[in-house]
């Protein structure tokens, strides 16, 4: 009986020499047995830590506020959430991850999550993993949703199931990095839409790649909590400086 251990990893080994990985930070070649980020830039994420904001998880300066001063400013519609990254340390990585074609990131970046957060998305006890939804027509341009790579690697690592066909994005809206929170909000309403046949959950957890202000996930927690669902917390990739 074959060693299954063994197929994997020739497997691996043969599709890395045909398709070199690529470290996601820096974009170099990874040598073989490196894993999947060159060693020499395993230093380089700053990572989010405690103190971190009990809402947004966005990092604190001291341990006097438990909230950060966006979400002592306006209510969410999600629970709470936990974010990676610090964006500025890794927003070339997400660029190219993003509209550089480089899907192979996910499996590190869900890696990293699954090694940082693992108790954290346990304790939320959660039924399902959904991921933030694009327009049908970027998801085209680009050749993937960046969340759903992410949502589908961190699935297989903690046995929740994923759900990528239960929220669609109906309307193609233009980009939140160039509005303020207002046109934010304005700009999402009425651009996702839930599936009708909605598995009745409980709780759930939205993954994307970048939180600045919250909006887009405020948008579709609304609509999923409006359908029945008790609790919406959220995974992100990296989290910015907010508004």
């Amino acid at each position: 009986m074959r060693d299954c251990r063994s197929e994997v990893r020739i497997r691996d080994i043969v599709v890395n020499m045909a398709f070199p990985r690529r470290c996601p930070v820096c974009d170099e070649i990874v040598v073989m047995g490196e894993g999947l980020i060159c060693s020499s830039c395993r230093s380089k994420p700053q990572y989010i830590r405690e103190p971190r904001c009990r809402r947004c998880g966005k990092q604190l300066a001291g341990e006097a506020v438990q909230f950060c001063h966006d979400c002592m400013q306006r209510r969410h519609a999600y629970d709470y959430g936990y974010a990676l990254y610090d964006y500025q340390s890794m927003k070339k990585s997400i660029y190219r991850f993003k509209y550089g074609k480089r899907s192979e990131y996910a499996k590190f970046y869900a890696g990293d999550i699954y090694e940082k957060l693992s108790d954290e998305i346990q304790m939320m006890g959660a039924e399902a993993i959904i991921p933030i939804p694009v327009h049908a027509s970027r998801k085209r341009s680009r050749g993937y949703n960046q969340a759903e790579l992410i949502a589908a690697e961190l699935s297989r690592l903690t046995g929740i199931k994923m759900y990528e066909k239960l929220v669609r994005r109906i309307k193609k809206t233009v980009p939140q990095k160039e509005l303020t929170i207002q046109e934010r909000q304005n700009n999402l309403k009425k651009a996702f839409n839930i599936s009708t046949n909605v598995v009745k959950l409980n709780k759930v957890i939205l993954v994307d790649d970048i939180y600045t202000t919250g909006s887009t996930l405020d948008a579709v927690a609304m609509e999923l909590k409006r359908h029945g669902v008790k609790a919406v917390y959220f995974i992100a990739l990296c989290i910015g400086e907010g508004m």
